[in-house]
């Protein structure tokens, strides 16, 4: 990674937007007073699904170019295929964007725009720039050729303007059958932009409308619509993806064709977000909803606003990084791990910390102190909630002859380098003592179910009174005084770095092994402070988040170094 892009990755915000060309273009508006200094943007998400992270990028850049420049940006749900659409995905479009942090100038849809779409519309019609098609999507796409192959005009091109507008008011009226007829503009059938073949303005479709209900049988495509709705709304800059690059001709021939008071909106193109191991493709997605290959659109594997929330990404780590990256002309795949990294250091100043043991082992100290009852000993040890906040202050955690440690820490046999407990070996309990393993228990599997250990009394707070060296501290919940949760750890939804590059179906590349659920995992006391929805750091483990719902279930959000990136290098090579 370069010196600039390490620097970004730290600091985001000193990074700014210098060279973002989005920016330039609105700046140099501004200079030439092209929209009396005005800057409005709009993000016009389309109800028929949940956001995802691509959607996250396109909200940034709308309301950061808005909000640099002293601008507004509205929500418009872009509401016109009411056959794909859901008054559910409308709901979740409006809270996830609120959730990420921003609040539109105005919330607005397309259909609020239908009368005066039809009647822009007509007024085409009037000007014989407008007809009605007789022929089914089939013919129509048949007969537009293809990039070297000119194109056909339709046998119904050149209808008289007055049969046009009487057709045209009885599909308005409901008389023809879905896919009988549709409203064409008339442009150029040989233009080399296939998009500006005679497009398709109108569908008739006999479906009720989650904002309309069944006023209207006919629908506007979203070229149609998209444009005219930002003159209406007053858009001055209409920021969308590459993908619109080639539209932007028939967006401007619209306009430059309508009677419109004021300036024209400009459309400008930036690359999506795409990242390694995921998709964003929202067929897809519903997909692995319905298929049931997840447990919904807010599983914490998603790529959706409400999964990644569900996991608990913040929504401060998703705006940096979407800064971080910036916009450019050119579409690229990021690392997933670039993502990770941003939400990690988020997560490091901001969650407190809490001791968890996710697969536990009985430790035994058998030298600890018994009461004048024979009751081991508790006492309590002062831990800091967050080293990196510490007006998150401390907590109060017992300590006794009987823990829980991680079934990993210990060793009976230890490879090489093994630094965690093994017998005869001392190490640290995190704030506590210092231990020294003497015996194991073994059930009849020959599983070892209880380590057995002796502690240094004069290592109080886990300092060796003489100074010698501990290489290892480990983290420990005390038993009888633990909680038991269920820890949900997540791998990659994805095996492959980009999903169905070998066989054209990313669902081909699917993770089998993409979440393991573990029960029984013993926390401290403390957990139950914790919020639902909330992340804290396990300590040693990586960052998790309470469920919103379900108690005691915590999700991991992301370890506490790139655990993947070093398994990927083990992985490089051992091949």
């Amino acid at each position: 990674m370069s010196r600039a892009n390490l620097t970004r990755m730290v600091n985001p915000e000193a990074a700014g937007d210098a060279g973002d060309f989005i920016s330039d273009a609105v700046e140099k508006d501004i200079e030439l007073g092209t929209y009396s200094g005005r800057v409005q943007t709009r993000f016009p998400p389309e109800p028929n699904g949940y956001l995802h992270i691509g959607h996250a990028k396109a909200i940034t850049v709308d309301f950061g170019i808005a909000e640099r420049f002293d601008g507004i940006c509205n929500v418009r749900l872009d509401d016109t295929n009411p056959v794909a659409e859901d008054p559910e995905f409308v709901e979740s479009i409006i809270e996830d964007i609120r959730w990420l942090g921003y609040r539109p100038a105005a919330l607005v849809h397309a259909s609020d725009y239908f009368q005066q779409l039809y009647e822009w519309a007509e007024y085409l019609i009037g000007q014989g720039l407008a007809y009605v098609d007789d022929q089914d999507n089939e013919a129509i796409s048949a007969q537009r050729g293809g990039f070297g192959r000119e194109g056909i005009a339709s046998p119904f091109r050149e209808r008289p303007v007055q049969e046009n507008l009487d057709l045209f008011r009885r599909m308005r009226a409901g008389e023809f059958p879905d896919g009988s007829r549709v409203l064409r503009a008339k442009i150029d059938m040989n233009a080399d932009n296939m998009a500006l073949r005679d497009p398709v303005m109108y569908r008739i479709r006999h479906a009720s409308h989650h904002q309309t209900g069944d006023d209207w049988p006919i629908y506007p495509t979203y070229d149609w619509a998209h444009g005219q709705s930002d003159a209406i709304e007053g858009v001055t800059h209409s920021l969308c993806t590459l993908e619109f690059d080639t539209h932007r001709p028939l967006y401007d021939w619209y306009l430059e064709h309508l009677p419109l008071t004021g300036g024209r909106p400009r459309q400008i193109e930036f690359a999506r977000l795409e990242l390694t191991y995921t998709i964003t493709s929202k067929r897809r997605l519903a997909k692995l909803v319905t298929e049931g290959i997840v447990d919904g659109w807010d599983d914490p594997r998603m790529p959706t606003l409400r999964g990644l929330r569900r996991r608990g990404y913040p929504p401060a780590a998703l705006r940096d990084f979407c800064r971080y990256i910036g916009t450019t002309r050119t579409n690229s795949r990021h690392n997933i791990e670039e993502l990770e990294a941003f939400v990690r250091r988020e997560l490091n100043a901001s969650s407190q910390r809490r001791m968890v043991v996710t697969r536990p082992l009985r430790l035994v100290i058998d030298d600890w102190p018994t009461d004048e009852h024979g009751e081991p000993v508790v006492e309590y040890f002062e831990l800091t909630n967050n080293p990196e906040n510490p007006g998150d202050g401390t907590r109060r955690v017992a300590f006794t002859g009987e823990l829980y440690i991680e079934r990993d820490d210990f060793a009976e046999f230890p490879p090489p380098k093994f630094f965690r407990l093994s017998p005869g070996h001392e190490v640290r309990l995190r704030g506590a003592y210092l231990i020294t393993a003497t015996d194991v228990v073994k059930n009849d599997a020959g599983d070892i179910v209880e380590v057995h250990a002796d502690y240094d009394r004069a290592s109080r707070g886990g300092d060796a009174p003489d100074g010698r060296r501990v290489r290892s501290t480990l983290h420990w919940v005390s038993a009888g005084h633990d909680v038991e949760l269920r820890v949900a750890l997540y791998d990659r939804l994805f095996s492959a770095p980009n999903p169905g590059e070998s066989t054209g179906e990313p669902l081909d590349d699917l993770n089998p092994a993409s979440r393991t659920l573990l029960e029984g995992a013993k926390a401290e006391l403390a957990i139950q402070d914790v919020a639902p929805g909330e992340v804290v750091q396990f300590e040693r483990l990586g960052y998790f988040a309470l469920d919103p719902t379900e108690p005691a279930l915590f999700h991991r959000t992301v370890g506490l170094r790139d655990e993947w990136a070093a398994l990927q290098r083990k992985a490089a090579k051992n091949n």
